[in-house]
């Protein structure tokens, strides 16, 4: 009774191996599939020929064989067949990204939200009318792309299945079902709407962006930025591991202190409540721009007194590093990381940050150096959480193209007799 189900998913696999090969390593012959997959060449040709029908592969020209018998046909990868939209909520706006199969950007969008706090509801509905426009801008260049998934980057663990925001502290939530509602304001989008952790895609993608700039990651590895809020990522042999509820990495609410501030998600001295965005524009002496023009001009204009050397600035950084560094010690004493990332404005005044930071570590070098995490910065910025859910919906797409439909067929004329 099984057995049409397990040759559906051989099959569903065996495409996969195909098109990651041919991701990997195209264009390429069927020939150096088969001998690069592993599998018979008679089954190579039936793969690539659904991969064909879908759109997704096409003949990329052809190379001689340097001796008898015909030239070899290599096969490719068609970028514009497939269009991928990831969403990140930050605390004041809406962004959206519409890119195609490679990667290659074909739309950028962002809207303030405005979003009363503890509302989801009226975030949803922003999110909705930007994801609207995006896809009819990318309607307008690439209007036969197969839209394969929206992906929306939440601040906020995010619990298995169901995709739940556990609680979205900086927003005032408590479990909520995003997807729900943003798919609620989307009835028209023919694809399936996803809802990841904001901070989980920074990690994915800075993890990534390091290994291709020739940076060897241990088997475990940290991460933690601000900018939203302060979060985190655990990845281990290059994946997520995001632990029993979604909560591993949501470093940003590990208490660093007993007697510290209080914290929006109930407990006192979080991380968070020392380096956070609200806590260091209030240290800086900029509680009244962020009032008066909103925390994003706020944060600027602390990195504007950064470098010009302001001393308030200066020590409102460097007192989170200490704090940083405190994380620090507790993030690798239980996960034994050995590699942390710092991301968001983290890497961005490293310079300002590592003095605290080093300071706070200098005893545990001291004593056990071999054992302690290298540190490193991520490279991409605000980038980070976009391209990682980008990626993410990506390496769906190549685990499972039968998602994306066979191409229409030509309609076939009869000529008159």
């Amino acid at each position: 009774m099984n057995a049409p189900a397990d040759s559906a998913d051989v099959r569903r696999g065996n495409l996969a191996l195909v098109l990651r090969y041919l991701d990997a390593h195209g264009p390429c012959a069927r020939t150096e599939v088969a001998v690069g997959t592993g599998l018979v060449h008679a089954t190579v040709t039936a793969l690539v020929a659904e991969l064909i029908d879908r759109g997704l592969v096409h003949e990329a020209g052809s190379v001689p064989t340097g001796g008898r018998g015909r030239p070899r046909r290599l096969l490719g990868l068609v970028p514009e067949r497939v269009v991928i939209l990831a969403a990140q909520v930050s605390l004041e706006s809406v962004h959206v990204m519409a890119a195609d199969f490679q990667g290659h950007v074909l739309h950028r969008e962002s809207a303030p939200h405005h979003a009363p706090y503890g509302d989801p509801r009226a975030l949803a509905a922003v999110i909705g009318c930007v994801v609207r426009s995006a896809e009819a801008a990318v309607r307008e260049v690439a209007p036969h792309a197969h839209l394969a998934q929206l992906a929306v980057a939440m601040a906020g663990p995010v619990v298995g299945t169901s995709q739940l925001v556990a609680a979205a502290i900086d927003f005032g939530w408590r479990s909520t079902d995003l997807r729900a509602l943003v798919t609620a304001e989307l009835p028209l989008l023919d694809c399936p709407v996803d809802v990841v952790n904001d901070a989980n895609m920074a990690a994915l993608a800075e993890y990534h962006a390091l290994e291709a700039a020739g940076v060897e990651h241990p088997d475990t590895v940290a991460y933690i930025k601000a900018d939203t809020g302060v979060g985190g990522g655990l990845l281990v042999n290059g994946r997520v591991h995001s632990g029993s509820h979604g909560m591993a990495g949501e470093i940003g609410h590990l208490p660093i202190a007993l007697d510290g501030p209080d914290c929006r998600c109930g407990t006192q001295g979080c991380l968070a409540t020392y380096i956070g965005p609200e806590p260091l524009i209030h240290a800086a002496g900029l509680d009244h721009v962020a009032e008066s023009e909103g925390g994003e001009a706020a944060l600027a204009e602390l990195d504007r007194r950064l470098r010009a050397g302001e001393p308030d600035a200066v020590a409102a950084l460097g007192a989170a590093g200490h704090a940083l560094g405190a994380a620090v010690l507790g993030v690798s004493g239980v996960t034994d990381a050995g590699e942390i990332i710092l991301g968001g404005y983290l890497a961005t005044w490293s310079s300002w940050l590592r003095p605290g930071l080093d300071a706070r570590l200098a005893g545990r070098r001291a004593l056990a150096p071999a054992t302690q995490p290298t540190i490193t910065y991520g490279v991409l910025g605000g980038e980070a959480t976009l391209r990682g859910a980008f990626q993410t919906c990506r390496d769906a797409l190549l685990d499972d193209p039968t998602g994306v439909p066979a191409l229409p067929q030509a309609p076939v004329t009869v000529p008159s007799p």
